[in-house]
């Protein structure tokens, strides 16, 4: 599966309604921890299948960093039946997050 950008029109039918978990890597270009992250990102894009991994540009979509409080980047938030169930922040090795996504 292939890298999903939420964005505030698409985040209800992506992340809420979802009947997969999902991963979500809110990030910014200028984030030097979150360019160390991204390829990570990427991979398990590719590599998952029973989840959803997703990425939200916090200068594109401020309203959604907000709405979660996201005042470190990157942050990682997991999402599942609606609800939030996990959050990390900073970046972390692939395995931790590997971790984090199955709770």
């Amino acid at each position: 599966m292939a890298l999903i950008d939420i964005t505030k029109n698409n985040f209800e039918e992506e992340v809420l309604k979802s009947d997969k978990p999902v991963l979500i890597d809110f990030w910014a270009d200028w984030c030097g921890p979150c360019k160390m992250l991204h390829p990570i990102i990427e991979e398990l894009a590719e590599e998952v299948t029973d989840a959803k991994i997703c990425q939200v540009n916090v200068d594109e979509e401020s309203d959604l960093a907000e709405k979660f409080n996201i005042m470190t980047i990157p942050t990682l938030l997991v999402f599942e039946g609606g609800e939030l169930v996990a959050q990390s922040v900073g970046a972390k090795p692939k395995a931790e997050i590997v971790k984090l996504l199955q709770g």
